[in-house]
């Protein structure tokens, strides 16, 4: 007699085999049954003030926006909305505005994006060194920004970097460097943004840290027995080995540079200076819902945001299957 061995996947296939309860004689539902349906309604319960919170602020929200994106919706108007068709999604891909805003973001994050991940790993990379003393202190002191209030340190970089008063071109000057017009120069803005962004770079650290200690210390044990330096030891067992909490870094960077409002609206009040550099995506997307007030195209340039990010995170997502290792080769 043959004995059928379980396939791959052991326990879960056994339970995911096993026969549902079957009803009790007389067509009614065993105890066994009613405990099921009992637990998933205690469950349901449980997850009800969470699907209330996500379909009041967060599902129909996004239906009206994308109603009001095939409307005329516009609060200076006094005239009834208007059903307009694709005329805001037709505007939108005629719009110059949209596309210089759509390069002003793209150049600042060839520019930001690899220093706001890279700069953290670094500094996460130095802090693990078991050759350093005080790593709790320095881990601190590198975290400390990121709890300050970001409008505060906005403000307080805005009075650091003037060109007639702050103190970085005055200590410029002091040894004889000529100090940069850090805010109005198109050429030095940025820079200037990018310095900003790596001020708040503590939780992006934190999180490196805790995935490089999570590397076995057997690897980088038995790379030194075979006499691999510091550097190789980082980029043949490091960086494998914490590419999910990589992957994660970038996508949420991915995402705030799409999002990335703040800052040029406290420097520069919205007014896109110098000569635009400010303008990005998002700006636009202020400007024509709260000062002009055009909500059915605006709600068209919020969409086509949500919509190239959803794809541009997608194709980063599909990418990760290439260079993302997961242990045991779980990649799913």
């Amino acid at each position: 007699m043959s004995t059928t061995l379980p396939t791959r996947g052991g326990a879960a296939d056994l339970v995911s085999a096993a026969p549902p309860p079957t009803p009790s004689p007389g067509g009614r539902p065993s105890s066994e049954d009613r405990l099921h349906r009992r637990r998933g309604r205690i469950g349901l319960w449980f997850a009800m003030p969470w699907i209330v919170g996500f379909v009041l602020f967060y599902a129909a929200p996004m239906a009206a926006s994308l109603w009001f994106s095939f409307t005329d919706f516009s609060l200076t108007s006094p005239d009834p909305i208007a059903f307009v068709g694709g005329d805001n999604w037709a505007r939108l891909i005629r719009d110059r505005e949209v596309i210089d805003s759509a390069l002003v973001t793209v150049k600042f994050g060839l520019l930001s994006l690899p220093l706001t991940i890279l700069v953290p790993l670094g500094f996460a990379w130095l802090l693990t060194a078991k050759q350093l003393w005080g790593r709790s202190i320095f881990r601190t002191l590198f975290y400390m920004p990121s709890v300050i209030p970001f409008v505060a340190a906005v403000l307080v970089f805005n009075g650091m970097l003037n060109s007639q008063t702050g103190w970085a071109n005055r200590a410029l000057s002091a040894v004889g460097i000529p100090g940069p017009n850090w805010l109005n120069s198109e050429v030095w803005i940025y820079p200037t943004l990018t310095l900003i962004a790596l001020w708040g770079i503590g939780n992006a650290m934190i999180i490196f840290i805790a995935g490089i200690n999570s590397v076995p210390a057997d690897l980088y044990d038995a790379a030194q027995v075979d006499g691999a330096s510091s550097w190789q030891q980082f980029r043949t067992i490091t960086v494998p080995m914490i590419s999910p909490v990589l992957f994660y870094n970038v996508v949420v960077a991915l995402i705030g540079l799409f999002q990335y409002f703040l800052v040029p609206f406290v420097l520069k009040n919205g007014s896109g200076d110098p000569g635009g550099a400010t303008f990005f995506y998002s700006m636009y997307f202020y400007r024509t819902l709260f000062r002009l007030q055009n909500m059915g195209y605006a709600a068209t340039l919020a969409w086509m945001m949500f919509l190239v990010g959803l794809v541009v995170t997608g194709l980063l997502f599909w990418s990760a299957r290439y260079w993302v290792h997961y242990e045991f080769g779980d990649q799913s």
